[in-house]
């Protein structure tokens, strides 16, 4: 492997990390995001739970850019160990729909959401929106691991 996809993997890898930093909770998913410039440098970081209870990842690593004036983000890619979610219970805003409003051209995840909370829909929602979507399935087993406490007990 080699170029784009080792990177992908690389930073997708960072991002499942990440999600470590989640306080675990049996009525959410901890995640970790990574949101990275065409350039390869690190523009934002957030997991599940890191300012507020109610927080999503990408949620998290979107705010911390909110307040950069000009920065063109449709280059940029988020990785995200799960599937960005399109149905919020807490919050007005589901994740694929603050991603595509933050011009996100590119999303990679490694496991799309088990219907557990939501009937989610993130793949479709940000194709639908003109994001590229990739997934790295070789690494669901990591993210179902870090998600024990809610997938094992289902």
């Amino acid at each position: 492997m080699s170029g784009p996809a080792r990177d992908d993997r690389r930073w997708l890898e960072s991002a499942i990390e990440l999600s470590r930093l989640s306080p675990p909770a049996p009525d959410r998913y901890v995640v970790g995001a990574v949101v990275v410039g065409d350039d390869g440098a690190v523009l934002a970081t957030g997991y599940t739970g890191e300012a507020d209870p109610l927080h999503h990842a990408e949620e998290v690593a979107l705010s911390k850019l909110a307040g950069r004036r000009g920065l063109d983000l449709s280059r940029a890619t988020v990785y995200s160990s799960l599937e960005p979610c399109t149905v919020r219970k807490s919050r007005p805003a589901p994740c694929a729909e603050l991603i595509l409003a933050a011009g996100i051209g590119r999303v990679v995840f490694a496991l799309r959401e088990p219907p557990l909370f939501a009937d989610c829909r993130g793949v479709e929602t940000l194709r639908e929106g003109g994001a590229e979507v990739v997934e790295i399935g070789e690494l669901a087993a990591s993210v179902r691991r870090v998600n024990a406490h809610v997938l094992d007990r289902r």
